[in-house]
């Protein structure tokens, strides 16, 4: 009898939508406030005068959920047998017949058959459960850690549950036991639908071998793991299929476009033009994705971004390295500064992805910077002169994690990209400079740099998305030069400027972006960028506050994605206001394939 009381009360909404639908209130609930009178025991009073609960509420229904609110209260603290036993209304009062009961304990819970590793690794010791209150929240605690260990080591029909319990004196004697059943491995991916992608890549990309136990979390992750992938659409979300000992993973993929081969013109105004002339600048992509199948990628890029200035950028990817789980990618950068310096940057980079979806990678960097003015030229400039032949070797870890429905046309999620990096910076003699002028100067010192971005997908309603961003970079040195430097300003960081305008030791842009979906892959935008940098070099040091602001379209035809963006910029260091003379127009199309 005493047991089924306390099965009674855990039981708190079904208990308690029974006796509303079994009692009827003496009159119509009124539609005005209502007040709430507990009649009950002196001993459970004294209990009840811990809670605090409303007297008094708008209306009758929101007088029950008062009533259903401290009853679960009650029962998270270990009063189980807690419970409205009776009630009903009159005028504006509901009167209730409440029974607290005494507080549970747990007398002991004693080990069944979990074995010991699995019971500490879930947090479970016998002391803890030795003359304390009888919680219902740590209970079930308890059990989700423990399924969810056996989720994760091949038992996903597993349950647990208390056995030979004893109730004497309102405490709890028991035993908890695991009934694992049986023990499942994974089976060969099975895929349907229209892809080449292999099942090998997969396989590896996943983490998912055949002949490996069932891993409940590494099934979670599949669709966000998926999702990632910018050359696969999932038709539908995957399934497992349970026969015998074997779990099978059904994966619902097609091949979506995503090589991409691109360009884009720029038209800017000359500030060195009296006629009003424009400048005209571009830059050509193309991203070859999934080769064969196997989930390789390489890519190349070249941008004119200035007169006589270009750079170019090539990357190549290779996953699951030598049939790891590890991925392998190169990148190299060139940057030519028209006839005043060069930059090289190559990094190689070694990934994995953890069981959450996360990547986290550690990579190796060496950024070489030369001067391309002639001798005579850097002997007329010395005395302003900011640039030094520099070389940086450095080593860094970098984490990654991205939740966006959709790799292109997100409308929901983030992503975030954090990295740090440390080495050595030297600085080589040149000839054209007198030998004097390293003596003044050290010519190894140790650097240290970082960067993040940061990006936020809120969808307010069926077609409408507001995008917010916020990416920097920053660089810490003892002695730094112009070739040194980051540099922004353009399409991908402060909109309303020329591409590469601002020099800066230090950065941050925000960016405020609203989209409105007229197609799934075709929207209209209005942006606003706030930009922040700092400058740290000898007699060139600033701190400025540039923005742009603007608005465009994007839509898709039969050649590709077609994009247009018109926007203005103010900053005080360029002398650029808000004015038409002044803005910028950029249009291109992306060609998948």
């Amino acid at each position: 009898m005493l047991w089924g009381r306390v099965v009674w009360g855990c039981l708190l909404l079904l208990s308690l939508t029974i006796q509303v639908s079994g009692q009827a209130p003496s009159k119509p609930i009124p539609a005005r406030p209502v007040h709430l009178v507990l009649k009950t025991t002196a001993t459970d009073q004294n209990v009840l005068q811990k809670y605090n609960y409303k007297k008094s509420v708008s209306d009758s229904l929101g007088v029950l959920q008062e009533l259903k609110a401290l009853t679960l209260q009650l029962q998270n603290d270990a009063y189980l047998t807690a419970s409205a036993d009776s009630f009903y209304f009159r005028h504006d009062t509901l009167y209730v017949q409440y029974f607290v009961g005494e507080r549970y304990r747990w007398a002991r819970l004693r080990n069944g058959n979990l074995g010991d590793d699995l019971l500490l690794r879930a947090g479970y010791k016998e002391k803890l459960y030795q003359n304390v209150p009888f919680l219902p929240k740590e209970w079930a605690r308890l059990q989700e850690d423990v399924l969810t260990l056996a989720e994760t080591s091949g038992y996903p029909f597993a349950r647990i549950y208390l056995d030979s319990v004893q109730i004497q004196n309102n405490e709890i004697d028991a035993t908890v036991v695991l009934d694992k059943g049986r023990l499942m491995v994974f089976d060969t991916l099975q895929l349907e639908g229209n892809t080449r992608t292999t099942k090998r890549f997969l396989s590896k990309y996943l983490q998912l071998y055949p002949g490996q136990a069932y891993n409940q979390q590494k099934v979670a992750r599949v669709q966000q793991l998926l999702r990632q992938l910018p050359y696969i659409e999932i038709i539908r979300p995957a399934q497992v299929h349970f026969s015998e000992n074997k779990a099978t993973l059904v994966l619902f993929l097609n091949d979506k476009k995503a090589n991409q081969l691109d360009g884009i013109v720029g038209f800017l105004p000359d500030p060195n033009s009296q006629s009003r002339k424009f400048l005209i600048n571009g830059e050509i992509t193309l991203n070859i994705r999934n080769m064969r199948g196997s989930g390789k990628q390489l890519g190349l890029q070249w941008r004119k971004v200035e007169r006589a200035s270009q750079l170019l950028d090539a990357n190549y990817v290779h996953p699951n390295i030598l049939g790891s789980p590890f991925e392998l990618s190169g990148r190299f950068n060139l940057h030519k500064q028209d006839s005043t310096f060069i930059t090289l940057r190559p990094r190689l980079e070694l990934s994995y992805y953890t069981l959450h979806g996360s990547r986290v990678s550690f990579f190796t960097q060496m950024r070489s910077s030369r001067l391309l003015l002639s001798p005579a030229g850097v002997r007329n400039l010395k005395d302003t002169l900011q640039l030094a032949d520099v070389k940086y070797n450095a080593y860094g870890i970098s984490y990654q994690r991205n939740t966006l429905d959709d790799i292109y046309f997100p409308r929901q999620g983030y992503q975030t990209d954090v990295q740090l990096a440390v080495g050595n910076k030297n600085i080589l003699r040149n000839n054209a400079f007198e030998q004097s002028y390293y003596d003044t100067i050290s010519l190894r010192t140790t650097q240290l740099t970082g960067a993040w971005r940061g990006e936020y997908y809120h969808q307010l309603t069926k077609n409408s998305v507001i995008l917010t961003r916020l990416q920097g970079e920053t660089l810490f040195n003892k002695r730094l030069y112009l070739n040194d430097l980051f540099r922004l300003g353009g399409l991908t960081s402060i909109r309303g400027f020329t591409d590469f305008s601002f020099y800066a030791s230090t950065y941050a842009v925000g960016t405020l972006e609203y989209r409105f979906y007229t197609a799934p892959d075709s929207y209209l935008l209005l942006f606003y960028d706030q930009g922040y940098y700092r400058r740290d070099i000898p007699q060139n040091k600033t701190q400025q506050y540039p923005f742009g602001l603007g608005g465009g379209i994007s839509f898709s035809t039969g050649a590709g994605i077609f994009q247009f963006v018109y926007s203005v910029g103010r900053s005080r260091e360029l002398k650029q206001p808000i004015s038409l003379n002044f803005s910028k127009i950029h249009f291109g199309i992306v060609s998948r394939f």
